[in-house]
C-alpha cells in the first residue's frame, strides 16, 4: 500500500523554492503519515517521531539530511495545495477499493463533519467543515472536500461526488442532500441514490407521509414490511420495520425526481430497559434502485456507520476535535492525514485488536508499522 501512496505523492507539487529545499516532499508526507499512524497530533509530534524512528525509516526513506524540524512540517502543509492533495489521496484510494458490483452495491455514505476547534477568532475564520465519502463495507475514506464559509454542503457534495469512482454503487445522504440536482448526479455518475426525505421538502414530505400513512400504518393497510426485527443491544430494545412502496412514486409532488423507483418508510419503536417510556419515530426515503428491496433496508443501517466508524473514530480515536490547528490549509491537510492513517490501520485483519490498540502497537512495533505500510 505504501508502494501506492508513494506514487501518488509523487505526482504532487512541492510549494517551496527548488534551490532551497533540503527534504523531499515525498520523504515529509510518508513521515507524516506514519507519525499520524502512531498517534501523533501535532507538528511536533511527527517531528519527535521521526527522529525516534530515523534508523528504521531510512530503510525505505533516503533523508539525506535527517528529519525535518516540526517548523518545517508546518510551513510544508501551510503550503501544500489542499485541493491537489485530496485528488492524490482520492486516485491512492481508489487503488485499494474493491469495484462495487450490481448485485449488491457498495453502500458509499456521504456526510459533513466540522472540526470544531480549528476556528481562528483573531482573524475571524470560523471552524473548518468538510464532506466526506465513506465506503461503509470496506471501512474506507474516499474523499474530502471543504465546505465554503459562505456556502453550504449542497455545493460541496458534487465535487467530492465528481472525484469519486462510483459505478455500481448505492450513494446515501441526508437530508442537507436530498435535492433533485444532486439525485442527477448520482444518475449521472452510473450509481443509485437513497435520500432521506425530511420536512424541508415541504410537498413532497407531506405527500409521502400521507400516504406511508394510509398503505403502511393503518390497521388495514395493505403494504408489509420487507424488515422487521428487534434490536435489544446498548441497555434499549428497538423494533425497526422497513416499507418499500414503489406504488408511491406516482405521486404528484415526487413527479419531478429524476430516476425515481421506490419510497420507503421505516418505523423506529424504541424504549430503554426500565423505564416505561416508549418513543416512536418515522422516518422517509427516496431511492433510484430497483433491485433487492433487502438492500435498501441494509443500506439504512449501514449508512450510519459514517457516524460510528468514521466521524467517532476521528473524535475520540485521532483527537480530531481536539486539534487547535487554526490555519485553514493546515487544518484541512492534517485531516486528510489522519484519513490516510485511519485507512491504513482498518484495512489491517491480522489482529482483534482496537484501532486505538492497533495505533499504539504500530508506534512501538516497527514491524507492526511495516506490516501496516506494506500490507
Amino acid at each position: 500500500m505504501i508502494e501506492k501512496l508513494i506514487e501518488q505523492f509523487s505526482e504532487l507539487g512541492d510549494p517551496r523554492c527548488p534551490g532551497k529545499v533540503e527534504h523531499r516532499l515525498v520523504d515529509i508526507l510518508v513521515i507524516a503519515v506514519c507519525a499520524v499512524i502512531a498517534c501523533a497530533q501535532s507538528w511536533e509530534d511527527i517531528a519527535l517521531y521521526g527522529r525516534s524512528k530515523l534508523g528504521w525509516l531510512r530503510q525505505f526513506l533516503a533523508l539525506p539530511n535527517g528529519i525535518p524540524s516540526h517548523d518545517t512540517f508546518r510551513r510544508v502543509f501551510m503550503r501544500i495545495d489542499p485541493d491537489a492533495f485530496e485528488v492524490c489521496f482520492t486516485a491512492w484510494v481508489s487503488a485499494l477499493a474493491t469495484p462495487a458490483t450490481p448485485g449488491e452495491p457498495e453502500v458509499v455514505a456521504v456526510d459533513g463533519k466540522t472540526l470544531r476547534r480549528s476556528f481562528d477568532r483573531g482573524r475571524d475564520l470560523a471552524a473548518l467543515h468538510v464532506v466526506s465519502a465513506w465506503a461503509c463495507e470496506q471501512r474506507l475514506v474516499l474523499g474530502q472536500r471543504r465546505v465554503d464559509g459562505k456556502s453550504n454542503e449542497i455545493t460541496a457534495i458534487p465535487e467530492l461526488l465528481d472525484a469519486l469512482v462510483l459505478e455500481n454503487t448505492l450513494v446515501t445522504l441526508d437530508a442537507m442532500g436530498c435535492q433533485k440536482a444532486i439525485a442527477q448526479h448520482i444518475l449521472n455518475r452510473q450509481a443509485d441514490y437513497l435520500l432521506v426525505l425530511k420536512a424541508n421538502q415541504g410537498n413532497a414530505y407531506a405527500a409521502v407521509r400521507g400516504y406511508c400513512d394510509t398503505h403502511c400504518f393503518q390497521r388495514n393497510a395493505t403494504s408489509r414490511p420487507v424488515f422487521d426485527a428487534f434490536d435489544d443491544s446498548h441497555g434499549r430494545l428497538v423494533r425497526r420495520r422497513v416499507f418499500v412502496c414503489p406504488e408511491a412514486v406516482a405521486l404528484e409532488e415526487l413527479g419531478e425526481w429524476p430516476g425515481l423507483r421506490t419510497v420507503l418508510a421505516v418505523e423506529s419503536i424504541r424504549s430503554v430497559n426500565g423505564s416505561d417510556k416508549v418513543e416512536a419515530q418515522i422516518r422517509y426515503f427516496l431511492s433510484s434502485f430497483a433491485g433487492d428491496p433487502q438492500v435498501l433496508a441494509r443500506a439504512i443501517r449501514r449508512h450510519w456507520s459514517i457516524e460510528n466508524n468514521l466521524h467517532w473514530v476521528l473524535d475520540v480515536t485521532f483527537r480530531e476535535d481536539d486539534s487547535r490547528l487554526r490555519d485553514p490549509t493546515a487544518a484541512r491537510n492534517f485531516a486528510l492525514l489522519r484519513k490516510m492513517a485511519l485507512n491504513l490501520v482498518s484495512q489491517d485483519r491480522s489482529t482483534k485488536h482496537s484501532l486505538r490498540a492497533k495505533r499504539k502497537k504500530a508506534a512501538w512495533d516497527d514491524s507492526y508499522m511495516q506490516h501496516l505500510l506494506w500490507g
